[in-house]
């Protein structure tokens, strides 16, 4: 006998979206479902219509197979489908899992309504129960609920097989930039309810206290409702007793009058007004909590649903995007669910670390790229306090143009952007719906906007695809001007123009891909500066590198709990990117471009971003002095404690308390200064040290929120240190001998190609320049009285450096003054400097300067001045495409020292770019992965007189003119002693 679901073929036909689905709605039934979870049968078929066997393994569920030692691996495409067939086409060898359990059905739900949910299921999902069709769902992030009533008896047990079929005319709108899984991803449960029910709960709360919270009701199997039903609510408002909420008797007269009232759908209306209500934000997620029950005609409780309830309003006013009256900045980051052990599948506990983690690094909002998040997050989000762009599972990059108006597809873009509004309406950290990503525009967007305006008036709508047709056309099916990684200057441009009638706010931009994110600082000082730009949001947060086991290639699964940390994988283990499963079409290292390694550790983007969203900040002005202001829109700083820290040239710091001044929202003040500057007159840095002064949801007491710096004093010129001692020698190549050098000082223009570098086309210049295998030559040794002075040329492929070293011996040391002339040709490379390599035992890097974290000149707001001490191995961040990494901008000076205190100290003449690793660039650049790479027995050490800006040319703007390295003469000197 045919299987009707498999005959009607759902796999290729779009105009399919469910068969036997419940519609959504906002009653969260989780709390009282019983749980699927758990191992269940398990087989993988070639193909959707291949025949069930009885060869069973299992499968944990929730969790893709492509992550459980099966043959079908995960794959990782960003544009291109994975597959040559055509929408609606799927390739013939289709991995289909089978799924199957026995449930038993508790007696006590005798008589009432059984409801199986599938919490996702990539791509689409065929639901039988005791051999019998009950549905079809499709859409990878969303749940679907089938009604059981009349399959399951209770007391008994029954035998649920969930077929999931990987490949389909759905997955050509679901082509987003991450790995391509298959399975069930998100829990499964059995939920019962009154044949009495609600159907769905509507929840409108605005920031002058009012509440409307309106109501359908159903009764199962499509029944007449009976007589009697109501419906009661409560709101606990901190109140001794919570606030009633009646039913609103004008609606339902209303009703009648316009003739609304169903037999079979019941509506009703519950209203109040909370006085001194205290409202939602991102800084302040205050939450009622909302009750609301369904009566029967004897007043007892058929249903229940609870809600948490954030006052609060979005609305747009001329080009500003407003939150409760207020123009805010939209501090974002682009975030998947992601686990590297789970691929897609992530638990209560990893979601609220990534929310936990971005609030403390300062930001405050998410765009869920490019589909519904799990529940968990929004619930999460209301509680944490962080703003939401909901975006709906729609991307049909590799055919987007043919999708975007083809009348097939018309039901699948209003069903997916409908249910995602219908589940997530009542969440007050949503405050943007989006259509989804890079899907070109078409009828069909305008038909989904149409629907979400209908039935949301209250929320913005955004959409990148139509934006892109006119920032500022009213006409399009965006409420915003939300472009993708936007030049800075055409940014600027538009909101000075007058022509602008929208908020810009950036649905992607500074793209996080290997050591990047340069100009985010300056991207933000013009944000902040120019009335009409109100933000964005980074791409993105994670890399997604999965963790492989290198013996067999395939992933560890949750087997690898344990092997990794600080971001490198452990021995014998890998994060795997695009192409290390095997396939042969893939995009390689483009899935990581995150804020954060695959094990959340944060990159030093982290720190940039924290400082640029600081909350507090610190201004030296020549009339008004030392200033403080509050730069936050909603909150004072009640919440924050302070300490001052004075970071001085001769390596002393002080550090006294700091009191904050009770400042609203945009408010300064002037405070006195902490210290007393000593009069030696060397450099002077004073930072306030900004950290929570009581426990928060997001952080503990005491945790680092911020850390404002300012100069109170520059440096004096250096003296200049006369010659003493014997003379320097050299080797027969004009090369510094010293005891503590394995490779002698020599020039340095290359770097270890970034992924920006690469996928910008700056590399391949650089190497067809040949900066990759200059070639010295030694030209001259000249004897100037105790000076040498050695002239060297550094032949590439199309010019020619002229390098001159003059070594001076110093007192303890040798003074090493460089000069590099670069040819016209030569007009951006990556660093002008020197590079050296140490003995072995030079384990701690201790110097003065910015620190501690990474930075680069166009990334280095971050990392304050002062006296820093790391060793050498930590100074290396383990990005996943090794590349390079462990700078330090502005270093005056540093000691390299071995555990007897014995070591090198190296005076820089002016602040330099410094880096001090076990790796040499060369082999940086030849490795995939780090477990490819041989740390060198000692330190290779590079500091630099010019290094190029890292920008974000992966996706995105490169870096600014001003971060380039020109050609022409860079002259740099630095003095090297034993310790």
């Amino acid at each position: 006998m045919t299987d009707p679901l498999l005959a009607l073929r759902p796999w290729e036909a779009p105009e399919v979206t469910s068969w036997g689905r419940l519609p959504m709605n906002a009653v969260d039934r989780r709390a009282s479902a019983l749980s699927l979870d758990g191992e269940w049968r398990f087989q993988l078929l070639p193909a959707p219509d291949a025949p069930v066997t009885d060869d069973w393994s299992s499968s944990l569920v929730p969790g893709a197979w492509t992550m459980q030692d099966t043959d079908d691996l995960p794959q990782y495409t960003n544009v291109r489908m994975p597959y040559a067939e055509f929408p609606p086409r799927s390739p013939a060898a289709n991995p289909t899992g089978v799924y199957e359990r026995e449930v038993d059905v508790p007696a006590e739900w005798a008589g009432r309504r059984i409801v199986l949910q599938v919490g996702a299921a990539e791509s689409v999902l065929l639901v039988h129960v005791d051999g019998r069709p009950v549905g079809v769902s499709k859409d990878s992030h969303l749940a679907a609920e089938f009604d059981l009533s009349d399959v399951v008896r209770p007391g008994e047990r029954s035998t649920v097989r969930l077929t999931v079929v990987k490949w389909s005319d759905a997955s050509h709108i679901e082509d987003q930039d991450q790995w391509w899984h298959g399975g069930i991803t998100r829990s499964v449960l059995l939920h019962a309810t009154d044949p009495l029910y609600l159907a769905d709960v509507t929840v409108r709360a605005a920031r002058d206290g009012s509440l409307r919270v309106d109501c359908l009701m159903r009764r199962s199997g499509g029944r007449a409702l009976p007589e009697g039903w109501h419906v009661s609510g409560e709101l606990d408002d901190g109140g001794p007793l919570p606030r009633p909420l009646p039913q609103d008797a004008g609606f339902d007269r209303a009703n009648t009058e316009d003739d609304r009232v169903s037999d079979f759908l019941g509506e009703a209306r519950l209203t109040t007004t909370v006085p001194e209500v205290r409202t939602w934000t991102s800084e302040t997620p205050d939450l009622y909590g909302l009750t609301v029950r369904l009566h029967r005609a004897d007043g007892t409780i058929a249903d229940t649903s609870h809600h948490r309830v954030g006052f609060r309003d979005v609305e747009i006013v001329g080009r500003d995007l407003l939150i409760n009256g207020e123009r805010v900045f939209i501090r974002g980051v682009n975030r998947h669910d992601f686990h590297p052990l789970t691929g897609r599948t992530v638990s209560h506990d990893d979601m609220r670390a990534d929310l936990v983690l971005l609030k403390r690094f300062g930001f405050n909002a998410i765009r869920t790229a490019h589909y519904p998040n799990d529940p968990t997050l929004y619930d999460l989000a209301d509680e944490l306090g962080l703003y939401v762009v909901d975006e709906a599972d729609i991307e049909a990059h590799d055919h987007a143009h043919e999708i975007a108006d083809d009348p097939r597809h018309l039901a699948a873009f209003v069903d997916r952007v409908s249910r995602m509004v219908l589940r997530d309406k009542n969440h007050p950290s949503v405050i943007i719906w989006s259509l989804g990503n890079e899907s070109d525009y078409g009828a069909n967007h305008d038909a989904a906007a149409g629907w979400v305006r209908r039935h949301d008036p209250a929320r913005p709508v955004q959409y990148e695809g139509a934006a892109k047709r006119g920032w500022a056309d009213p006409d399009l099916a965006s409420d915003i001007a939300c472009p993708m990684y936007a030049p800075l200057e055409d940014c600027v441009a538009h909101a000075l123009s007058g022509e602008q009638t929208k908020p810009l706010i950036q649905c992607e931009y500074s793209h996080a891909m290997g050591n990047s994110n340069g100009t985010l600082a300056d991207h933000w000082a013009a944000i902040e500066a120019t009335p009409g730009l109100q933000g964005g949001f980074i791409w993105e947060f994670w890399d997604h590198g999965i963790l492989q086991r290198v013996s067999d290639g395939r992933p560890a699964g949750r087997g690898g709990a344990g092997l990794y940390d600080n971001g490198v994988a452990g021995p014998g283990h890998r994060w795997a990117y695009g192409g290390d499963f095997g396939e042969t079409i893939h995009d390689g290292a483009f899935i990581a471009d995150g804020v954060v390694l695959p094990d959340r550790t944060p990159k030093p983007v982290m720190y940039e971003h924290r400082e640029i969203a600081a909350p507090v900040r610190l201004e030296l002005f020549p009339h008004e002095g030392l200033v403080v202001s509050n730069h936050q829109h909603f909150r004072s700083l009640d919440w924050l404690a302070a300490e001052w820290e004075l970071s001085l040239a001769d390596g002393g710091t002080l550090r006294a308390p700091a009191e904050l001044p009770d400042l609203r929202p945009g408010q300064a003040a002037p405070v006195p200064l902490p210290f007393e500057l000593p009069r030696d007159g060397g450099e002077a840095w004073l930072t306030l040290r900004v950290t929570t002064a009581e426990d928060q949801p997001w952080a503990p007491t005491g945790t680092e929120v911020c850390a404002r710096q300012i100069r109170l004093r520059a440096a004096p010129e250096p003296a200049r240190v006369p010659a003493a001692g014997r003379p320097v020698e050299v080797d027969a190549d004009g090369l510094l001998v010293h005891p503590l050098l394995t490779a002698a000082p020599a020039l340095s223009l290359w770097r270890a190609p970034t992924d920006n570098d690469e996928l910008g086309g700056t590399a391949l210049r650089w190497r067809s320049w040949g900066l990759d295998a200059l070639v010295r030559k030694m030209v001259s040794v000249r004897h100037e009285e105790s000076r040498m002075s050695v002239l060297a040329e550094y032949a590439g492929a199309v010019g020619v450096v002229r390098h001159r070293q003059v070594f001076t011996p110093v007192e303890g040391g040798v003074r090493v003054d460089e000069e590099a002339e670069l040819p016209d040709a030569f007009d951006d490379v990556a660093r002008v400097g020197t590079v050296f390599e140490t003995v072995a035992g030079l384990d701690l890097l201790e110097w003065f300067g910015q620190g501690p974290w990474e930075s680069y000149p166009d990334r280095s707001s971050g990392a304050p001045v002062g006296h820093h001490a790391l060793a050498v191995d930590a100074l290396f961040t383990p990005y996943l495409r090794p590349q390079e990494s462990g700078g330090r901008h502005g270093v005056r000076r540093f000691t390299l020292s071995a555990a007897d205190a014995t070591g090198l100290a190296v005076a820089l003449d002016e602040p330099r770019q410094v880096s001090v690793t076990r790796y040499r660039a060369e082999d940086l650049t030849a490795a995939t992965h780090h477990d490819e790479l041989v740390p060198r027995p000692g330190c290779v050490v590079h500091i630099d007189a010019a290094h190029r800006g890292l920008g974000t040319a992966s996706c995105g703007p490169d870096t600014f003119p001003s971060y380039l390295v020109a050609p022409g003469v860079h002259r740099w000197s630095w003095t090297l002693r034993v310790l």
